[in-house]
């Protein structure tokens, strides 16, 4: 017979990911073990089924060809599954499983009484943050939003930040207030429109998402450094509260008078936290998410009093608003904690950037532990003079716990997603395989994600100008 099968198999290899997706695909007969090709420098799959059906594949000699277990199928997806009844070797190819990039935004309060907070950042940024997040393979990106400029005393008017290298582009030695940054792409980017102030980050990040900084270095806004890939974690460093309305064209941004939709009053914190959470899905919800399934963490180094429960001094997201302030704080910043509390971040006390060596690190530590799986698969690339048939695509799911693997249903596309099902993004090359995305269903993509080890494989048939 002249059915061919081309099967990836994506082994979830810890928190890794990537994958040599080659091999080929030949005729063979029922119960023979075929020659079967692999990718050049490629690891010959092992032969499908058991020894009934086929024998053990072997690896890849340097010019691609290897030998396969033969394997019979007819080809027929009608009823769901490839039933073996017809000829063509099954080739299983390792491959690891990546997590999604991160974007950190940390929003920096530049208001007077933060200087030894800029500073306590400025120590830690570099040792206690980026290198524990580079160190675990993790691709990740850090915006900076508040002013620019070197370490002020704490009687300075304003509390500017620089970051040094290897994070930052340049040492912030002899860095005055009011200079530009230094970015380091593709790492870390600084954007200065102004400064942020005691009760208006939330306000001036929102209304500053696509506005140009004001030394041009992001003329499309901040948000033109974020990637719609990357689950956004966000830090917010202040020693205040939340409460202003935007957008305004002034500085300074006035107090909320009624909260809603772009007004934000943490009197009433979780009303606050809410409305801001409504407003940031709705500008931007293909890098921010749905309310049913967010793409952002909020961690609040805030006013709050350290948690003696914990060895490091963190609440979590079930522990309730914290009213009581540390020392130098001026509020214990509710509206920041609810919104923590809304999408799962932590919260530490801000004061004097006492601990911060530990903050950083036990930050790093979640956005590490929170980074997900990604969930869309590179098509398959066919074997040489052969050509996939996208329709027979199949995915086959095993939970790393072990039990019956779970096939993935393929629809037509993201408005046809369901339970238990995935589809085909065409690239845009109009439909070449290295272009071409398996994209699993939100609901199907939380199965994943919720297990790190799992196995999934990838079977698809070749076409074939004779008949099945």
């Amino acid at each position: 017979m002249n059915s061919s099968l081309r099967t990836i198999c994506y082994a979830t290899l810890g928190l890794l990911v990537g994958a040599a997706l080659s091999g080929a695909c030949s005729a063979s007969d029922a119960g023979g073990g075929g020659s079967s090709g692999g990718g050049g420098g490629a690891t010959g799959g092992t032969g499908g089924g058991d020894s009934s059906l086929g024998g053990a594949g072997g690896e890849a000699a340097a010019d691609g060809g290897g030998t396969g277990g033969g394997l019979n199928l007819d080809g027929s997806l009608s009823d769901g599954s490839i039933s073996a009844d017809a000829a063509c070797d099954l080739q299983k190819y390792q491959a690891t499983v990546t997590k999604a990039p991160v974007d950190v935004i940390f929003v920096v309060d530049n208001s007077c009484s933060m200087a030894e907070e800029m500073k306590a950042i400025q120590d830690n940024i570099n040792t206690n943050f980026a290198q524990i997040i580079a160190s675990s393979g993790i691709d990740y990106r850090v915006i900076m939003i508040g002013e620019h400029g070197g370490y002020n005393t704490p009687t300075s008017y304003e509390s500017s930040i620089c970051i040094g290298p290897p994070l930052g582009g340049k040492p912030c030695t002899g860095v005055g207030i009011n200079t530009p940054p230094s970015n380091n792409p593709p790492v870390f980017y600084h954007y200065d429109h102004d400064d942020v102030e005691s009760s208006d980050a939330w306000c001036k990040m929102m209304d500053w998402y696509k506005q140009p900084d004001r030394y041009n270095l992001a003329p499309g806004g901040w948000s033109e450094w974020l990637r719609k890939e990357a689950l956004k974690t966000f830090v917010l460093v202040s020693d205040d509260r939340m409460d202003c309305y935007w957008p305004q064209a002034t500085t300074y941004y006035s107090s909320c008078t009624t909260n809603g939709s772009k007004c934000y009053d943490d009197g009433s914190a979780q009303m606050a936290a809410q409305n801001f959470d409504l407003d940031l899905l709705a500008l931007d919800p293909v890098q921010f998410g749905t309310a049913q399934n967010r793409n952002y963490v909020w961690h609040s180094l805030t006013g709050v009093i350290k948690n003696g429960a914990s060895a490091t001094g963190e609440y979590q997201p079930t522990d309730p608003i914290v009213s009581s302030k540390c020392t130098t704080a001026v509020n214990s910043g509710p509206g920041s904690q609810a919104l923590s509390m809304l999408t799962g971040g932590l919260r530490y006390p801000v004061c004097e950037g006492l601990g911060f060596d530990v903050v950083f690190k036990k930050i790093a530590e979640g956005v590490i532990q929170g980074a997900k799986i990604q969930c869309d698969f590179p098509m398959p690339a066919p074997p040489q003079g052969k050509e996939l048939d996208p329709k027979t695509i199949q995915i086959q799911y095993t939970p790393s716990a072990g039990g019956s693997p779970e096939k993935f249903e393929q629809v037509a596309d993201a408005s046809q997603c369901k339970p238990g099902a995935f589809y085909i993004e065409i690239g845009a090359d109009g439909g070449d395989a290295g272009g071409d995305k398996l994209v699993l269903c939100s609901d199907t993509c939380k199965k994943v994600q919720g297990d790190n080890s799992a196995n999934i494989e990838i079977l698809a048939l070749c076409k074939s100008g004779g008949p099945i």
